[in-house]
């Protein structure tokens, strides 16, 4: 049999996805029409002879998370629980903390998933690479190509082109390495909990010399155990030509979310909106929830998803964005590449805009940059985020701005944090 570990980080983290992790734990925001957490919970319960799914974490167990998992339990038929963290124990410590749980009915082997990638998650693929490659009890990392510049920001792997072995592992390298990177998301055996409870005892001994038994040492699945792993023939990467992002900032949600669209025409025809009569334009791939309201004569569409209780009136305009629920799009308002928040106003006439942080188009191995907030001390043009219950009046502009929640703003602004 076989699990399933999901990796949801914590508060202290996602802060580059703020205002939005205000509201909900970054791992629930909703990408394409569903929280992010349920495009790998529903991977992960196809795979056959799967019987759990672990989720590991620092956030405190609150209504949302648990009215999730429950709901996750029925809709996918599979045990779903929750693991809490006393503190961010790293990608490696994590798992080691709760491997009594993981290892528990013996399962053969387990995936790890990092919450904040997106991907078509082919766990069937690394399996059956699994069982070709290398020993019994070798370990598969999923891999993608990067293009030379990019692969510094990610983990990098250095493979034997015949066995597909990871000879040499370098997390974020300072000089180009090799543009195979990591995608966060591995296939392991119980035998990998020897390798970190070595690294485990090591730190404990380094502890002890210090004299410093304060904060615990956070172990890293990828530099404290892949780098020594490499080369050993225990290592093998498995490449996937899919779809692969990471979701590190609001702007990639957005590219995320077209990503994932984009795979409904395959896995859920049904989730994807089309032109009806007495419906709004629908152009391109848009996810539109049941219980919205939207006048015909809006035009939506490409990549647009619209959440629960919104309401869109006449004329309106959205392109490359998402609309959180209960929020209302007032007559002939304009929306592109931005994030409207739950609950928020945009008035008549209004027009909220982003900048795209899209990929080069041209290239076909470029990822998402994960940008800084600030370049030269100006705000980095991105899309345009309305936090939670924020009111934009009639006949405004507002251009690559983030405007923090609660605000009733009454004129335009460009390129400004609106605290």
């Amino acid at each position: 049999m076989l699990k399933a570990v999901i990796l949801i980080g914590g508060p202290q983290k996602g802060t580059r996805f703020r205002p939005l992790s205000f509201e909900v734990p970054k791992p629930l925001f909703p990408v394409a029409g569903v929280p992010m957490l349920q495009h790998h919970i529903e991977a992960c319960a196809k795979v056959p002879n799967m019987k759990e799914i672990l989720l590991i974490g620092f956030y405190q167990p609150n209504e949302e998370l648990t009215r999730f998992l429950l709901n996750a339990q029925q809709e996918f038929k599979i045990s779903i629980r929750y693991l809490q963290e006393y503190a961010a124990l790293g990608t490696g410590g994590g798992i080691y903390h709760f491997r009594d749980q993981i290892v528990a009915g013996s399962p053969e082997a387990f995936f790890v998933l990092n919450a904040d990638v997106c991907s078509a998650f082919p766990l069937v693929e690394m399996l059956s690479f699994q069982k070709e490659h290398g020993e019994p009890n070798s370990f598969v990392i999923l891999g993608t190509t990067a293009n030379r510049t990019q692969s510094l920001n990610y983990g990098c792997i250095v493979e034997n082109d015949k066995t597909n072995e990871v000879l040499h592992y370098v997390e974020k390298p300072s000089t180009f390495v090799s543009d195979i990177i990591n995608c966060g998301i591995y296939l392991l055996k119980p035998d990998i909990f020897q390798h970190i409870g070595a690294v485990f005892q090591k730190n404990q001994q380094d502890m002890l010399l210090l004299k410093s038994p304060g904060e615990p040492f956070a172990i890293r699945l990828e530099q404290d155990i892949f780098t020594a792993l490499a080369g050993r023939g225990k290592l093998y990467v498995y490449k996937t030509l899919s779809f692969w992002s990471q979701i590190k900032s609001a702007g990639s949600a957005i590219y995320a979310s077209r990503l994932y669209l984009n795979q409904y025409h395959t896995t859920h025809p049904e989730r994807l909106a089309s032109n009806k009569a007495g419906g709004p334009k629908i152009s391109g791939n848009v996810y539109i929830h049941p219980t919205a309201n939207i006048d015909p004569t809006a035009m939506l569409g490409p990549n647009v998803s619209i959440g629960t209780g919104v309401t869109i009136g006449a004329g309106v305009r959205v392109r490359e964005s998402v609309i959180l629920h209960g929020a209302t799009l007032q007559d002939h308002c304009c929306v592109l590449n931005s994030i409207v928040g739950w609950d928020s106003t945009v008035g008549k006439w209004a027009r909220v805009e982003g900048t795209p942080s899209d990929p080069n188009p041209n290239d076909p191995f470029a990822k998402i940059d994960s940008e800084t907030l600030f370049r030269e001390g100006k705000l980095t043009p991105s899309i345009t985020i309305l936090g939670c219950n924020v009111t934009i009046p009639s006949e405004v502009i507002i251009l690559n701005s983030i405007v923090l929640p609660h605000k009733d703003l009454n004129r335009s602004f460009k390129n400004q944090i609106i605290l």
